[in-house]
C-alpha cells in the first residue's frame, strides 16, 4: 500500500499561473528523459527537435464549455454553480443537470437561483455532499443563455472576480485550438500550448496527429481524500477512440501522449500487447506508480497538483524519483505551475 503524503511537495504560492503565457507556444518546457535521468529546460517551441518522422502525436479534441455561472440566492447571497453533466434536455428551455454549488451551505431542494432576467436554476435534489440535481429554466434556450452569459470554468487555484464581465481571455485560452467536441467541464491542459505554427512544423516533418476524445469532468482535478493511494476510485469520464485513430497508433513505432487524458484513453483501450481498439464508452482508469504502460511511450504535460491523480500518473508514468528532481527543478528555475503554467515532456 503507498501512502498519499509520499507524493506532496511544497509550492510557493507565487508559481501557480494565473494568466496564460501571452504566446500559446512561448511557454517553457521541461524534458526529462527517463532513460538516463536527464532534464533540460527549453520552451515549448522547440518541442519539434524532439519527434521523428512517423512519430504519432495523439490529441484529445474535447472542447471546453462555459459551465461556471454565477446565480443570486432568494436571501440575495451570491452562489457559484458548476455544470457537470447533463441530465436532460439538449437545445431545449428546460434542461437538468448534475453541478457543484458554492457555497452550498443553507441551500435545500426546492430553492431558487437567479441566473438574470432571461433564466433561473431550481435544485431538484441534492445528490451527494457535495453534488446536486439542478433544473435550468430560460426563456431562450439553456444552450444560447449558456454560449451568452458561461464562464470559464476555470479551477479555483486561478483567482477571478465574480463581478468580472466573462473573460474573454479565460474564453478563448482556457481551450486547446483544436477543441471540436463540446463536453469538457476543465480543460485538457497539456493541449493549451499547441499553436497552429508548432502543429504545421510536426507535420511537415512526418509526425502523424491524431485526435481522440476524453470529456473531462471534475473528479480528475478533485483531491484524493484516501490516505492509501491504491484505495481512491476515479470517476468515469467518456471517451472515443474511431477506428482510423486506432490503426494509425497501431503501426506506430513511438506515440506520444499530448496530456494525462489522452494517456487515458489510450491505456484504457489498449490490451496487454499493446494493441489498441477503437471503443466509446466511460473510463474510470486509475494509474498510479507500479502500473505498466502498455502503448504510451512519450507525454507532454503540465506541472500537478501534489497529491493529485495527475501527479500519480507522471509519477507511474516517469517513476517517482525521477519527477521529483524535475519538480525541484523546476520550482528553483521558477517555472510556472497548474493549468495556465508551463509543461514537461516525458520521453
Amino acid at each position: 500500500m503507498m501512502r498519499l503524503k509520499d507524493f506532496d511537495y511544497h509550492l510557493p504560492e507565487e508559481l501557480i499561473a494565473q494568466h496564460p503565457c501571452d504566446l500559446r507556444d512561448h511557454s517553457r518546457m521541461m524534458v526529462v528523459k527517463k532513460k538516463t535521468g536527464e532534464v533540460e529546460c527549453e520552451i515549448f517551441q522547440d518541442l519539434p527537435a524532439y519527434f521523428k518522422k512517423d512519430d504519432v502525436l495523439v490529441i484529445n479534441d474535447s472542447k471546453v464549455i462555459p459551465a461556471r455561472l454565477i446565480g443570486k440566492k432568494e436571501t440575495g447571497g451570491t452562489i457559484e454553480i458548476l455544470l457537470l453533466s447533463r441530465r436532460c434536455g439538449y437545445d431545449e428551455p428546460v434542461q437538468a443537470w448534475e453541478v457543484l454549488l458554492r457555497p452550498a451551505k443553507r441551500v435545500s431542494v426546492g430553492a431558487i437561483i437567479s441566473l438574470n432576467e432571461e433564466c433561473e436554476a431550481r435544485l431538484i435534489d441534492r445528490l451527494s455532499d457535495k453534488k446536486w440535481a439542478v433544473e435550468f429554466r430560460s426563456s431562450m434556450g439553456f444552450d444560447h443563455f449558456l454560449e451568452k452569459y458561461g464562464r470559464a470554468p476555470l479551477p479555483p487555484y486561478i483567482k477571478r472576480n465574480n463581478d468580472d464581465t466573462k473573460s474573454v481571455e479565460d474564453i478563448n485560452r482556457y481551450q486547446t485550438i483544436y477543441a471540436r467536441h463540446p463536453g469538457s467541464v476543465a480543460a485538457p491542459t497539456a493541449g493549451l500550448h499547441f499553436s497552429l505554427n508548432i502543429l504545421d512544423a510536426l507535420k511537415k516533418m512526418g509526425v502523424h496527429i491524431v485526435p481522440v476524445t476524453l470529456h473531462v469532468g471534475y473528479g480528475t482535478f478533485l483531491p484524493i481524500e484516501t490516505g492509501i493511494v491504491e484505495k481512491h476510485i476515479m470517476e468515469e469520464e467518456f471517451f472515443e477512440i474511431t477506428k482510423e485513430a486506432a490503426k494509425i497508433i497501431n503501426e506506430a513505432k513511438r506515440v506520444i501522449a499530448a496530456g494525462t487524458t489522452s494517456t487515458r484513453v489510450i491505456e484504457s483501450v489498449a490490451d496487454e500487447a499493446g494493441k489498441v481498439k477503437h471503443l466509446s464508452g466511460h473510463t474510470g482508469l486509475f494509474v498510479y506508480p507500479g502500473y505498466r504502460f502498455k502503448r504510451v511511450n512519450g507525454l507532454i504535460t503540465n506541472f500537478h497538483l501534489p497529491r493529485s491523480s495527475l501527479f500519480l500518473l507522471v509519477c507511474a508514468f516517469a517513476g517517482k524519483e525521477l519527477i521529483t528532481k524535475a519538480y525541484k527543478q523546476a520550482i528553483e528555475n521558477r517555472f510556472r505551475f497548474y493549468s495556465y503554467g508551463d509543461c514537461m515532456l516525458i520521453l
